[in-house]
């Protein structure tokens, strides 16, 4: 654009109504909570080396629950990097006595088949778990592909994928999954499928739960959303299939917890860790003030002088 062009540009028309509001919302978070967002955010993750994330998941262990590692890199970070902290993930686990298994990213990896190829091999010589997490519709095909090198060089008892819900072709995935016997974990799904965008969330949860429903090694119910989960898992049960509920760090989970423990069904943690997971929090909260209103008020909360709970 010319400077001309900039110089007669006018102010883009504010939005009105419902998306207004939102609108206003999110400039709220940004101005006047971004620092105790920041903050509060690095009480939500399991810090940025690996040894904080075993700090967080060794905790979390003694409380009964099973963990996830997430490792984030920032962005546009070589390669060679992330899967140099894959491997140490894998040697770590590979000696701890944690439930934990390791989510890895293959748009990290640049989807190079031969790091893919050497940490599915250094997982299988350590008897660690590796599960490919979902990101947008259009590499959701190129990721299952190297799972598919995984499988060269690791059992499918420990390789894992994650289907989202919401996309149309995650019934294919389902069935995918179901054949190479590999584990599955079930999201809604962050990342709209561009030829269904108004795809109803649950209902396609639900669907990918009833594909996997008696034919899945295993699968972790990924939601916060307590009467889906409990849905999902009943469903699962009934078709006599291996499940648990799995939960993220940054997210509320005392309602999915108290449920779960009540209906004997296993918890798991996704703890993400590294130094590209703070922006990325931050960035979802601005966009969910509902998200940042809880986490602040977890943030002032304390312990009076009699143990209870008191909110500044």
């Amino acid at each position: 654009m010319s400077q001309a062009d900039l110089s007669t540009s006018t102010e883009p028309e504010q939005p009105t109504g419902l998306r207004g509001l939102k609108s206003r919302a999110r400039g709220m978070v940004s101005s006047f909570m971004l620092p105790l967002m920041q903050r509060a955010a690095r009480s939500y993750v399991g810090g940025e080396q690996l040894s904080d994330a075993l700090t967080v998941a060794d905790r979390l262990a003694g409380e009964g629950i099973a963990t996830t590692l997430g490792f984030w890199d920032v962005e546009h970070a070589p390669q060679r990097r992330v899967a140099d902290q894959y491997l140490l993930g894998i040697e770590k686990l590979g000696t701890s006595p944690l439930d934990s298994y390791l989510s890895i990213k293959p748009p990290a990896l640049q989807f190079d088949p031969h790091l893919a190829a050497q940490v599915a091999a250094a997982a299988q010589a350590a008897g660690v778990e590796l599960l490919c997490d979902s990101h947008g519709p259009e590499i959701a095909g190129p990721s299952r592909d190297l799972v598919e090198t995984m499988l060269l060089h690791a059992s499918a008892d420990n390789l894992g994928l994650v289907i989202p819900g919401r996309w149309l072709r995650s019934l294919d995935d389902a069935d995918w999954a179901v054949e190479r016997g590999v584990r599955v974990r079930v999201v809604k799904g962050q990342w709209p499928d561009p030829s269904a965008p108004d795809r109803d969330l649950k209902q396609g949860f639900l669907e990918v739960i009833d594909r996997l429903a008696g034919r899945a090694r295993h699968v972790r119910v990924a939601s916060h959303d307590v009467p889906t989960a409990a849905e999902a898992i009943r469903r699962l049960r009934a078709a006599g299939t291996s499940c648990e509920l799995e939960l993220l760090l940054s997210l509320p989970t005392v309602p999915s917890i108290n449920w779960a423990r009540q209906n004997e069904v296993k918890v798991r943690l996704y703890v993400p860790y590294g130094k590209g997971y703070i922006p990325y929090a931050i960035n979802q909260l601005q966009r969910n003030p509902r998200i940042a209103w809880w986490i602040v008020k977890n943030l002032v909360t304390f312990k009076t002088a009699d143990g209870k709970a008191a909110t500044v």
